[in-house]
């Protein structure tokens, strides 16, 4: 007699997990219960599912909790995590053929054992509740053990300097980061000078009284409070996960399609940029295959970005200007992981245009004033200025890397709706390139293609550009409903002209006027920027840790120096623990770091059009905003931990396809790696089913 996958049932005792609450390492080999004979995917032909449920105690059902099936025999590391319904109940779907480890992992429990199974089973997983209070919190979100760190003085501006510093690369309240004695911390922040320089910033010896407090604290037994276990439309999300990259990989951003369209590309690459290693990561997500392409410079140019100096044009002494991360310790001191970042191009963020071809900021060259094109150097905020990266581009038909110089510098890239591609990345001026202006044959076309323009605003009101306002221009953002180019500067920067609050700067291209708007107190700290399909600009504020609605149609008024506007923001707090910074629970702000968020105007995850995806960069999560009811959807990304996201993306592969036809992508950013649960690199896809059992 045929046996139906309905009937299966696998048994599994499953014993308390690691003392830390750890899960099992990645070569745990597969257990089961004893004597059980497990069916094989040849007994249940068709099936691409594992389905459930997960028990504890007298056979109660564990609502909320993930399930996790991950497996090494596809040509590159796969896993899939799904979340119980309030019966217990899991299905595992689109899992193609291969062997799984499947597990639990739940707040409030520890860690399951792996168990062998594949698609077509039926699984019963038992569960045990964690040890310890201690046990129980080794699997919180580095963000609620940030929570119980004590800012010197309760001081707001403080924190917002810490966390836009400290949380640049990596989590702060992860495993590696949270138990340290005072001069281990110290030491660690000489492994890599920009650490060095941001604790310098934030006075070092204030810094190393509250890190010690925090730390003395934890390792004498304090936890944070507990996260909620997954509810309500969070428990039908599905996460897909892809290796990629090696054990130095710092995968800055991805891109899945065309922004503007997210119909293209259907079903094809996902590509990355490793800014440590100056690749191009690639993701065939049918195949599940992972590929790279070196990103080259001009010249044989090859000094690694944190031995990088800049001389202005006229100049006689170049100074230091590089990025010191692990491997760029500060002078006089040692690391482990020297020569590991060869990464002269550094390559930041990739965009596809409607082509197909991949974007990308990247340094092509030395940046001294006499290394810009020769038509800008006497340009106003160019030749006397540092500019960071340029342009490059990879065509997926040929294979080939073809790199653009400009005169100012670039971070972030964007293409308007007439397909000019818009930069931030320079601290004094905005500019723009057009492809179709450009012939890589014709040299000379280079001047014409790009654009620039000195941010500077009416200050006074008489309708004058008078006051420059000179800021790392962060986010960038075209807004298709009026033309107009947003970029967002951070601040951050102890000790700076800038207010720590930061600002929002935006530019007419057709009057070539700006304007500027800093976040009302307690907002702070604008990083990445987006627009939904009204024209109402979003911002993630990183220091604060708020979402942020900017809507210029309430401004009374708009010349200023960005005080002028208050009536014009909406600020929500960002869901999860708060920092101790005041006695007004008001004042506090959120102890999550959001490094970007993604405007879902093309509704590619199935949540709605227009709804803002933030980072949760310090909480393993990405959250979603419905505009409608102003509430939170937290994604959490419970394995593996330390999952730092940063740019988003999404893609509709097939409209008429249901859940199974649309995605939101992200990828672990994480730097080093080696901080990761997992320490490989991975990009993720994020889908919505309309139920938590749905096939």
């Amino acid at each position: 007699m045929k046996v139906s996958w309905q009937t299966v049932l696998v048994a599994v005792s499953v014993a308390v997990s690691l003392a830390g609450g750890c899960s099992p390492s990645e070569e745990s080999p597969p257990s089961s219960s004893e004597g059980s004979t497990l069916p094989t995917a040849a007994d249940f032909p068709g099936a691409d599912f594992i389905e459930g449920r997960v028990i504890s105690g007298s056979n109660s059902a564990e609502a909320g909790v993930w399930v996790i099936a991950e497996t090494g025999e596809l040509p590159t590391a796969f896993r899939k995590i799904v979340v119980t319904d309030e019966a217990g109940r899991f299905v595992i779907p689109q899992l193609p053929a291969a062997t799984y480890r499947v597990w639990v992992r739940g707040y409030g429990l520890a860690d399951a054992p792996r168990v062998a199974a594949t698609p077509g089973m039926t699984l019963t997983l038992r569960v045990e509740p964690a040890a310890s209070p201690q046990q129980a919190a080794a699997i919180y979100p580095a963000s609620y053990w940030l929570s119980l760190l004590n800012p010197p003085d309760q001081s707001a501006a403080w924190a917002s300097h810490f966390k836009l510093g400290c949380q640049l690369c990596h989590q702060v309240g992860s495993v590696m980061t949270r138990t340290r004695t005072r001069e281990l911390f110290d030491a660690g922040m000489m492994k890599a000078s920009y650490m060095h320089a941001t604790a310098e910033g934030l006075d070092r010896s204030r810094l190393l009284d509250a890190l010690e407090d925090w730390s003395s604290r934890i390792t004498a037994g304090e936890t944070p409070e507990a996260p909620p276990r997954p509810r309500g439309v969070e428990r039908n999300l599905v996460i897909t996960q892809w290796a990629w990259g090696d054990g130095f990989t710092y995968a800055h951003d991805e891109i899945a399609t065309d922004k503007r369209d997210p119909t293209r590309f259907a079903s094809g690459p996902i590509y990355g940029v490793d800014l440590a290693n100056d690749r191009l990561l690639m993701l065939d997500p049918v195949n599940h295959t992972a590929s790279e392409q070196d990103v080259p410079t001009l010249a044989g140019f090859d000094t690694p970005w944190c031995e990088q100096t800049y001389k202005p044009l006229g100049g006689d002494k170049a100074v230091a200007v590089g990025f010191g991360s692990l491997g760029c310790p500060v002078a006089g001191t040692a690391t482990g992981f020297a020569g590991k970042y060869m990464n002269p191009a550094n390559p930041h963020n990739p965009m596809m245009d409607d082509q197909g071809k991949v974007w990308i900021t990247t340094q092509v060259r030395r940046e001294w004033g006499e290394d810009v094109p020769a038509f800008c150097r006497e340009a106003p905020g160019i030749g006397g200025n540092y500019h960071h990266r340029q342009l490059g581009w990879y065509d997926p038909g040929t294979g080939q890397v073809e790199l653009i110089d400009t005169c100012y510098g670039t971070h972030h890239l964007q293409f308007d709706d007439s397909g000019v591609l818009w930069t931030s990345g320079d601290s004094y001026v905005i500019g723009w390139f057009d492809p179709a202006k450009y012939d890589p044959a014709r040299p000379e076309t280079l001047e014409d293609a790009q654009g620039w323009s000195e941010v500077a605003v009416d200050g006074d009101g008489d309708g004058e550009k008078d006051l420059p306002l000179a800021g790392f221009n962060y986010g960038v953002i075209p807004n298709p409903v009026d033309g107009s180019v947003w970029t967002a500067q951070p601040g951050g920067d102890p000790g700076g002209a800038m207010d720590f609050r930061g600002r929002l700067v935006r530019y007419d291209p057709a009057t070539d006027t700006h304007e500027a708007y800093t976040p009302p107190a307690p907002g702070a700290g604008p990083r990445g920027v987006d627009v939904d399909s009204k024209g109402v600009i979003w911002a993630a504020l990183g220091g604060s840790g708020h979402l942020a609605r900017f809507d210029r149609t309430r401004c009374s008024r708009r010349w200023g120096t960005g005080e002028q506007c208050p009536e014009g923001w909406t600020l929500y707090r960002s869901p999860g623990p708060r920092m101790r910074t005041g006695p007004d629970p008001r004042s506090e702000q959120s102890a999550d770091f959001h490094y970007y968020l993604f405007v879902d105007q093309f509704n590619t995850l199935g949540m709605g059009e227009d709804v803002v995806v933030m980072n949760g960069t310090g909480s393993d999560s990405l959250l979603a905003f419905d505009q409608k009811t102003e509430a939170f959807t937290t994604i959490r990304i419970p394995y593996p931990l330390n999952t730092y996201t940063r740019g988003l993306d999404g893609r509709i592969d097939d409209a008429t396809g249901g859940w199974k036809g649309r995605g939101l992508w992200f990828t672990n950013g994480l730097d080093p790696i080696f901080h990761s649960e997992i320490p490989q690199s991975y990009v993720g896809q994020v889908q919505l089913r309309p139920d938590p059992l749905a096939r």
